[in-house]
């Protein structure tokens, strides 16, 4: 009895030509199917025995189980286990499950990765993070990384080859919720409840997304004086100067080298990008301060934003929730000026672009909401990811091939720049355009180059850098180890995504 794998469209309008299908089993379920993306439809002649009718009636009963619907609705912590879990379960081949620490209750902060090889970064392929429920109240965030979850699972089970692109040439890291103490007394309210401000802080009172270092106040004066412009120092005692979940988050980023994050919001509808806190920071009142205070990718934050805007399904209108966003995106401080934020903190102190996306009017939408919250936010979702996909990338290798580890990357004219990682591999984005780039590390000369970029795939540029002969080492011979925090082993080139070895896991179906 063989298969035919069609289009929604496709499906149904084969489906109404014949009976095969069993109308009077079909009905009410047309929606649901539809909005999976594909349709199973058996390819038989028409039954003429009852036991052919059985197998038609069995049949359309594992149609409807393959494409069950997805369920919309809130998730205490108990059942966001179980559904990450699930997932995992659902995908085992491209999917991990890990914590990257505890709440101040003891809760984990449990982390979805999606990539073909989980639990590895592999050379040029790079990594991307979503965090939701930074402020416990704040709802839909959580509810959609969970839905956004469910939908690569099953859409790389159903061989959607844009998916199927996106989890092999990206490593996805989904961060449900950053605060689930706070969530949990949120929940207890419910939607109804008059207690707005209730489970926005973690356990300990605290605001989280107001609990990062400032590394803005040093930024501010390194561009005036001269100093570091990425990959800012933290205090010796920062580890007791912040909270359990602000902690495990740091760490987290200090571990991976993100290149590009969003974190999920509610109270507004519009894409929020850096800085947040103004050069003339003042609390938030009712007189906002209007002073925008761009980082030096003010553009590459602004084309991001607007990426997401407007794929949203109305954040780009502009009129939400009683404000006026152009394009429906905003520069953090020119909304209103926030210090000790995580968007700033991810820009300052490690290589990742990160963007703050309010996506609520109502913090802790009701359940019947959260449908069409899912199908306003899912193509938003899909391609904020994929715009990693854009800039520069490379080795920095020195004349032996051995990678080296915290070479920097400057373009000129962007007074930002980035660092490689411990592989040696580097990630810069940009928006369409020709560069000059540069690439140092301790005891090499510099190597610099001119790079076109393009408006599709990332260019790639890669350097290798020649160890500088100082007098002292004048008649020695040069080791082969050592100088620029390295890596000895020869590096890794990318592996082939071979068709013969590495179809796509299906999962039992």
């Amino acid at each position: 009895m063989p298969l035919q794998v069609l289009s929604p469209s496709a499906c149904w309008r084969k489906a109404r030509q014949t009976w095969l299908l069993a109308p009077q089993l079909l009905a009410g379920k047309e929606a649901d199917l539809e909005s999976r993306g594909t349709c199973l439809l058996l390819s038989l002649k028409k039954p003429g025995k009852m036991s052919d009718l059985l197998s038609v009636f069995l049949h359309c009963l594992l149609l409807f189980k393959l494409v069950a619907p997805m369920t919309f609705r809130h998730h205490r912590y108990d059942d966001l286990v179980r559904t990450l879990y699930k997932v995992r379960n659902q995908c085992p081949h491209i999917t991990r499950i890990y914590s990257i620490g505890r709440s101040v209750n003891g809760r984990h902060l449990y982390v979805l990765e999606f990539s073909d090889f989980p639990g590895t970064h592999e050379l040029l392929e790079p990594e991307v993070k979503y965090v939701g429920n930074m402020h416990g109240d704040e709802a839909l965030g959580r509810e959609l990384l969970l839905q956004l979850s469910q939908f690569l699972c099953e859409e790389f089970r159903n061989r959607n080859q844009r998916i199927v692109e996106l989890i092999q040439s990206t490593r996805i890291h989904i961060l449900p919720s950053m605060n689930p103490d706070g969530y949990e007394m949120a929940a207890a309210q419910g939607p109804n409840a008059y207690g707005y401000l209730i489970g926005r802080n973690n356990a300990n009172g605290v605001d989280l997304n107001r609990n990062f270092p400032d590394l803005n106040i040093y930024f501010y004066y390194n561009e005036k004086y001269g100093g570091p412009n990425h990959h800012l120092p933290l205090p010796d005692n920062w580890k007791s100067q912040v909270e359990p979940e602000t902690r495990a988050v740091i760490q987290w980023m200090q571990s991976i080298n993100f290149v590009l994050s969003a974190n999920l919001h509610g109270g507004a509808v519009v894409a929020n990008y850096p800085y947040d806190k103004s050069l003339r920071h003042r609390l938030r009142s009712s007189h906002r301060p209007t002073t925008t205070t761009p980082t030096p990718d003010d553009k590459l934050f602004q084309k991001l934003a607007k990426v997401y805007s407007y794929a949203h399904g109305w954040m780009h209108q502009g009129w939400n929730c009683g404000d006026y966003f152009p394009d429906g995106i905003t520069n953090g401080a020119s909304w209103y000026s926030l210090s000790k934020g995580m968007q700033d903190f991810n820009y300052l102190h490690t290589n990742c672009f990160d963007i703050t996306l309010e996506l609520s009017c109502n913090k802790f939408p009701h359940q019947e909401e959260l449908e069409r919250e899912w199908l306003g936010n899912r193509e938003a979702l899909i391609q904020f990811l994929e715009q990693v996909h854009q800039g520069i990338k490379g080795m920095v290798l020195d004349e032996n091939n051995n990678n080296l580890t915290g070479a920097v990357i400057s373009v000129t004219g962007i007074n930002h720049d980035v660092t490689a990682g411990e592989q040696g591999d580097y990630f810069r984005l940009l928006l369409p355009g020709t560069y000059t780039v540069t690439a140092t590390a301790p005891g090499f000369h510099p190597k610099t180059v001119v790079a076109t970029v393009g408006p599709a795939e990332p260019t790639l540029v890669n350097f290798n850098l020649k160890r500088r002969i100082t007098q002292a080492d004048a008649g020695k011979r040069t080791p082969i180890g050592g100088q620029g925090g390295r890596v000895k082993a020869q590096p890794r080139t990318p592996r082939k995504k071979d068709a013969a070895v590495k179809q796509p896991h299906r999962g039992p179906a």
